[in-house]
C-alpha cells in the first residue's frame, strides 16, 4: 500500500465523519486509512473493553441486556468527549453511529428488556453529536463470514449464518430511510479499501467533492 494522501486537510465543515456496517464489513479498516489520509483522530468501538460480550456470544438470553448497555454507555462517553470547540482536531472519524446500538438491542432483546434498554437510550442520544456524513458498507453474508473467520477473533467465531443474515437485514431497513446527514452507500464484495489504492482515492474524492442527501460509491449495488 503506497498512500499518496497523508495529511490532506479534510472538506470544509465536516466534523464528525462516521462509517457503518455489519460484523466483518471492514469498517475499522477504512476508519484508519480516514484518519491516516486525514492527519485526524480516531473514535473506535472498544468491544474488547466490554467484560460482557465473550458471555454473550456463550448465553445471548443472559447476557444480552448488560452487553447493550455497557456497549451504550462507552459509545456515549466518547462521543459526549467530541466539543464543537475543538479546533484542534477539525475532524473525527469514527467506525460506528450511536444509531447503531438501537439497531443491535433491538436484534437481541426481549421485549421487557428492551423496554428498559429504550428508557436509558431516549435519556442519552439528544447528548451526543449527529455526523456530517455517514458510510454505509456493504456486503454478502458469505462475504462477511470469510472475513470475520479470516480476522480470527475468538468471541465473533460462534457468529452464524442467521444472525448475519438478520443483522444485514437490519442494517438494509434502518439506512433505506436514514435521512439525519449525508449518507454514502458503498458495495465493498469487490473493493478492498486495506491495500487497494485506486478505490481508496476515488472515495477519497468523493468525499472531497461533497455529498448530499443519498449517494452510491459504485454502481451495482448488491443489497439496496
Amino acid at each position: 500500500m503506497s498512500d499518496r494522501t497523508i495529511g490532506k486537510s479534510p472538506p470544509e465543515g465536516m466534523r464528525i465523519l462516521a462509517i457503518e456496517g455489519p460484523i466483518g464489513v471492514g469498517k475499522t479498516t477504512l476508519a484508519r486509512r480516514l484518519a491516516a489520509s486525514y492527519a485526524t483522530q480516531l473514535m473506535l468501538e472498544e468491544p474488547a473493553e466490554n467484560p460482557f460480550l465473550e458471555k454473550y456470544y456463550e448465553d445471548q438470553a443472559r447476557y444480552a441486556l448488560p452487553t447493550q448497555l455497557q456497549f451504550l454507555f462507552q459509545r456515549v462517553r466518547q462521543l459526549q468527549s467530541f466539543r464543537q470547540e475543538d479546533l484542534f482536531t477539525p475532524l473525527h472519524i469514527s467506525d460506528y453511529m450511536l444509531d447503531k446500538d438501537r439497531l443491535f438491542a433491538e436484534l437481541t432483546l426481549e421485549s421487557a428488556e428492551l423496554n428498559m434498554y429504550s428508557m436509558v437510550y431516549e435519556r442519552v442520544v439528544d447528548s451526543v453529536p449527529n455526523p456530517d456524513l455517514v458510510i454505509y458498507l456493504q456486503a454478502t453474508v458469505p462475504s462477511l463470514l470469510k472475513r470475520i473467520t479470516h480476522r480470527g477473533l475468538v468471541y465473533e467465531q460462534g457468529i452464524d449464518e442467521a444472525y448475519l443474515e438478520r443483522l444485514s437485514s437490519a442494517y438494509i431497513d434502518f439506512f433505506r430511510s436514514y435521512s439525519r446527514a449525508p449518507l454514502l452507500i458503498v458495495d465493498t464484495e469487490e473493493i478492498n479499501f486495506s491495500d487497494g489504492d485506486a478505490e481508496y482515492l476515488e472515495l477519497l474524492e468523493t468525499i472531497d467533492r461533497g455529498v448530499s442527501g443519498t449517494q452510491y460509491f459504485a454502481e451495482g449495488q448488491l443489497l439496496w
